[in-house]
């Protein structure tokens, strides 16, 4: 049985009982773990060489899975029994990273088995991130999918950013392999919550299709099915590219705000940190407005809204060499990032079969993320030939235009 709304008069808040709050915990508690393994790990790794390229590979290690993997997991997603797949996931996880942080004990640890570790964990990662967006809508009403999107993101914000990370700093200096078997134990517990979700069947929208494959099936006609599905919805689709877009920003930005704020802007590394945790805060704040903003103005011109915020955030960032000025409009910046990450979520969980869900969502976010290291080497070719500043004035031009693609697609 699907989740009511804690009230009929308050059917757009998901109820915290029954499924949807082993969910976040789930989710919160994994994102926490993730955050003391992330940092960590290129601490681990900076111990064992001082090669660049190295500490590169083991970087790329763990981003190469969504390449190879995202379209395949998106599939998958939508044949097996999504509860059962993300339980099995997190386990597996927990057991690996649990063995990891053996091997440290014991003097194991070297730069490949850094870099399996980081490919490994990022390949199970695509199945259950994809089934986790798929299985929402099972345990929630549609209208409740803003505001749990928003809280669910939330959650994994402050878990990350404001606990996970700084506590990360203080274990991994102390003893190294205690973040590892903390973040083991977080997928342990992830995976127990969510082997006692409910087996949903129905929800406000109907019964929910049994996993499986039609006969005759293979992934590859299923993996196509879901971009034919992402192709022919004309707002998804937008959707799609602005994410792409939107990402070759991020990435560029990431890769050079350390230069922007420190060379540019003049900061010193204690105003660095300062200043980069206002993007935080700012996500924060977008997770808890997010739902609001969408009831207020629709999914789609709150995805413009945000877009068009962002890009005179970037202009900002670009054109004013102030550490202060550069902070506000971070924040600000996370504020919008957050709105746009959940309605980008919501209206693809809103338009799409819930049998779907996987495959389309998998097609979406694997895009999107191509965008972020291209992003990143492209924003580095243009800073070398002009100055580091240069990047985030051209984002904001990219930026613009993921907002008129949002906006056609909305038309269309």
């Amino acid at each position: 049985m699907a989740i009511a709304a804690e009230t009929s008069a308050a059917v757009t808040v998901p109820r915290w009982r029954g499924g949807y709050g082993r969910l976040w915990s789930a989710a919160v508690l994994s994102r926490f773990g993730d955050a003391l393994r992330n940092v960590a790990l290129p601490v681990v790794a900076a111990g064992l060489t001082t090669s660049p390229l190295a500490l590169s590979l083991v970087s790329a290690a763990g981003f190469l899975p969504w390449l190879f993997f995202g379209l395949l997991s998106g599939a998958l997603a939508d044949r097996l029994d999504r509860r059962r797949a993300m339980w099995v996931v997190d386990a597996v996880r927990g057991a690996l990273v649990g063995l990891f942080a053996l091997a440290l004990v014991l003097g194991y640890a070297h730069l490949a088995l850094l870099a399996a570790l980081a490919f490994a964990l990022t390949t199970l990662q695509t199945l259950f991130d994809n089934a986790a967006t798929a299985i929402l809508p099972t345990l929630v009403p549609r209208a409740a999918l803003p505001s749990a999107n928003a809280r669910l993101m939330t959650g994994q914000a402050l878990a990350g950013t404001f606990l996970g990370a700084p506590v990360a700093g203080l274990l991994v200096a102390a003893v190294a392999p205690v973040p590892f078997a903390i973040n083991a134990a977080t997928y342990l517990v992830g995976a127990a919550l969510i082997a006692s979700l409910p087996r949903t069947t129905t929800t406000a929208s109907g019964p929910v299709p049994a996993p499986g494959r039609a006969a005759g099936s293979t992934l590859r006609a299923e993996i196509a099915d879901g971009l034919r599905r992402l192709w022919g919805d004309h707002l998804l689709r937008a959707i799609c590219v602005a994410n792409l877009l939107g990402n070759l920003v991020i990435g560029g930005l990431t890769a050079l705000m350390v230069l922007i704020i420190t060379r540019w802007a003049g900061a010193s590394d204690v105003v660095y940190g300062l200043v980069m945790a206002a993007y935080g805060a700012g996500a924060t704040v977008g997770g808890l407005v997010a739902a609001r903003v969408g009831r207020w103005v629709g999914g789609v011109r709150a995805l413009v809204i945000a877009l068009t915020t962002q890009t005179g955030c970037l202009a900002v960032i670009g054109s004013v060499p102030h550490p202060a000025t550069t902070a506000a409009a971070l924040g600000v910046f996370g504020v919008a990032g957050m709105i746009v990450n959940v309605h980008d979520v919501t209206l693809t969980q809103q338009r799409v079969p819930v049998d779907m869900l996987g495959r389309v969502s998998a097609a979406s976010r694997t895009a999107g993320i191509v965008g972020a290291p291209a992003g990143a080497v492209l924003a580095g070719v243009l800073a070398q030939a002009t100055d580091v500043n240069v990047p985030a004035l051209a984002g904001a031009g990219v930026m613009a235009l993921a907002a008129v693609a949002v906006v056609r697609g909305g038309r269309a």
